[in-house]
């Protein structure tokens, strides 16, 4: 289960970090994905 988590978090921010600019929607998109990481690890939502 954490390996899982920890494969989800880590491939959003390696993607995100290779971007040669940041913008508002590789955010936003990046934020999903950590959203929904950690909704399929049964983290609760206001964490």
């Amino acid at each position: 289960m954490f390996e899982n988590l920890q494969d989800r978090l880590s491939g959003s921010l390696r993607k995100i970090s290779g971007q040669a600019r940041l913008t508002e929607d590789n955010i936003k998109d990046t934020l999903r994905e950590v959203r929904m990481a950690l909704l399929e690890a049964d983290v609760a939502l206001p964490v």
